[in-house]
């Protein structure tokens, strides 16, 4: 028996000696709303828990799907209400949109609010966190010729870019840094530290709370408060983190924040937030679509059209079921089924882990790198041996600066089994290369 298999076995038995018997025979999940997070490491192991959970996920079995980054399958309650609530607009159009669909939504937005922890007047419905980054950046007014911009190679693709134009139309310059490898807790400070004692001319620095191509978790709210010191801001991408992980925005601590909700919260596809702390509006201009009187709200710093008015009716659902599985369940979940692999894995000389093991740095997404194999058509390659000979879905990530990886995701219809599939499939591929 391998050392997962005796983890995960150990883990079962744990768990089942640890809860009641309410607990561990509920026919349906349990709210979580009083567990601590201690106690969600233990039902991260209780499989009579998550074998409910895994039921309201109607998931092909054509794979196994470790790539749950791109979104997050609805599950089966929110799907439903998706389908009504897509039938409802469908059939009553606008006549219920320009009638009734505002004093509907206002709730919901009133909930996400209390949920983040912050004002209904600092945060604005988007169709993603790439869609509230953009506004963010292209709304940031504060820069001026001189300046500069900063991010790190782990950064989004997309909002380096909106950075790199930002800089070109104030005209700033672009500070790029590159994330060491590996890296620890200080380290990663120190890497900042430096990089805006080096860089005083910077005034405004990207953050991604969790990367989507490694799966490294920094520490965003000493890294923002850091940045004030150097009188910089922040706009964080906090597309990945909210929700796989759980916070409150006092506890990242930035004034400037993108969300998704159809990653790790659960919702369709389609919605995100926009926060913006509200004595910090004025720093953020209105939307070029918007004219509004003075500085207007939020509201206008994005515009979007006509939005798909099901999805985020639906969100209320969605919250719903992430607050019944638990937010602290659902975090420690994907980090139990993230280290029956990776920290397997991390001994063999031949494969780098690339998030450390220190909890701080990693939540549920980690990617890896064979030694030497740094090209893009490397790591497709390796994506596609796993998909064809075993059977197991993952996804080439490039942009790292000491070259391109491979990204596993679970999420919370994967099994601990799936997880030794996937260390089972590691050491085949490592032996044939």
């Amino acid at each position: 028996m391998n050392v997962t298999r005796r983890r995960v076995m150990k883990g079962a038995a744990f768990a089942a000696a640890s809860f009641t018997t309410e607990t561990a025979c509920a026919a349906a999940p349990v709210p979580a709303a009083s567990a601590n997070k201690q106690m969600a490491g233990k039902i991260a192991m209780d499989e009579t828990f998550w074998r409910t959970i895994a039921r309201y996920y109607d998931v092909t079995p054509d794979v196994v799907n470790f790539e749950n980054g791109y979104w997050g399958l609805m599950a089966k309650p929110v799907m439903n209400a998706f389908f009504r609530n897509t039938e409802k607009i469908n059939r009553s159009n606008s006549w219920y949109a320009r009638r009734e669909y505002f004093s509907d939504i206002q709730p919901i937005h009133q909930r996400l609010a209390d949920f983040l922890g912050a004002g209904a007047d600092e945060i604005v419905f988007t169709r993603g966190a790439t869609e509230a980054l953009q506004g963010l950046v292209s709304g940031y007014n504060r820069l001026k010729s001189g300046d500069a911009v900063m991010y790190s190679d782990l950064d989004y693709d997309s909002i380096q870019t909106a950075m790199d134009m930002k800089a070109e139309q104030t005209g700033a310059s672009v500070v790029r840094i590159t994330i060491p490898e590996p890296v620890t807790y200080d380290s990663l400070l120190e890497t900042y530290r430096q990089a805006l004692v080096s860089n005083p001319q910077v005034r405004l620095l990207l953050l991604t709370h969790i990367s989507h191509r490694t799966g490294l978790k920094i520490p965003v709210r000493e890294i923002v408060e850091m940045a004030r010191g150097f009188d910089v801001d922040c706009i964080v991408d906090a597309a990945h983190s909210w929700g796989q992980t759980n916070f409150r925005i006092e506890d990242i601590g930035a004034d400037f924040v993108g969300f998704n909700l159809h990653k790790w919260i659960g919702a369709p596809i389609g919605a995100g937030l926009m926060y913006i702390r509200q004595e910090r509006l004025a720093d953020i201009s209105p939307n070029m679509s918007e004219q509004p009187e003075g500085l207007g709200t939020i509201f206008n710093r994005v515009h979007t059209g006509t939005t798909n008015f099901a999805t985020f009716l639906t969100v209320n659902d969605a919250l719903d079921f992430h607050e019944l599985v638990g937010p602290d369940n659902k975090a420690a979940r994907l980090v139990y089924l993230r280290n029956l692999w990776a920290e397997e894995m991390r001994g063999d000389d031949r494969l780098e882990i690339l998030t450390p093991d220190d909890d701080r740095l990693h939540a549920g997404i980690t990617s890896f790198r064979v030694k030497g194999k740094t090209s893009v058509e490397d790591n497709k390659a390796i994506a596609k041996i796993l998909l064809e000979k075993h059977g197991i879905f993952t996804i080439h990530r490039s942009g790292v600066a000491n070259g391109a990886c491979v990204r596993v995701t679970p999420s919370l219809y994967n099994t601990p089994d799936q997880s030794i599939q996937l260390v089972g499939a590691l050491h085949s591929l490592l032996a044939d290369i």
